[in-house]
């Protein structure tokens, strides 16, 4: 059993990550702006911001890994890695994007024309996130990317695992929050991707 720290531990798939810790008996801390109870004894929920790194730190001390499940727009990651690392916790999962996986050989999915104007900025700034990530090397960091589509679904068990690549499947380039989730946690128990980016997929 783990103790993991989950910041923004109330969003769609920041909720996901938290039940499955929950359902393979980890000890959670569910650290958002505006915490949300928890019906689980498991969970301790508590207030924290990525605009208050030191706040965050002190939060984050004493956990075995750390996720962050934020957006990329409202955060500066030179101060969101720093508050890990200033805490202590040297395993730090990242909820990645999309965006910066490659659809041919140094062709990023962001920079495709069809790309969603709406969704452009976040790719863009998880992409820098990810690529300051790359230059970090006094943490075990790891960086999982969705699929183009991830939204709300069923928990199977059954996906794949990939690297820099797009992952597509019959159904086009999709994964459920509750599969992501499923791969997170597995990554956390069995690391198999430090200091890498991965991405899952159906």
């Amino acid at each position: 059993m783990a103790k993991v720290a989950v910041i923004g531990a109330t969003g769609n798939v920041g909720t996901r990550i938290v039940a499955e810790l929950v359902q393979r008996g980890h000890r959670v801390t569910a650290i958002s702006r505006h915490p949300a109870a928890h019906a689980s004894p498991q969970v301790e929920p508590a207030a924290g911001d990525v605009r208050d790194p030191a706040g965050l730190s002190r939060l984050l001390a004493g956990h075995d890994a750390v996720v962050s499940a934020v957006h990329f727009v409202d955060t500066d990651p030179a101060a969101l890695i720093g508050a890990v690392r200033e805490s202590g916790v040297t395993r730090y999962v990242v909820v990645g994007g999309a965006g910066s996986l490659e659809v041919a050989p140094g062709q990023r999915l962001v920079d495709q024309p069809d790309f969603p104007a709406v969704y452009k900025d976040e790719a863009l700034k998880g992409a820098a996130f990810l690529d300051v990530l790359r230059g970090v090397a006094d943490l075990d960091w790891s960086f999982l990317s969705p699929s183009a589509l991830i939204e709300p679904g069923e928990r199977t068990g059954r996906f794949r695992l990939g690297r820099d690549s797009l992952l597509v499947g019959e159904t086009g380039s999709r994964i459920s929050y509750e599969d992501y989730a499923v791969a997170l946690v597995d990554e956390i128990e069995r690391p198999a991707h430090l200091r890498q980016r991965f991405t899952v997929g159906y």
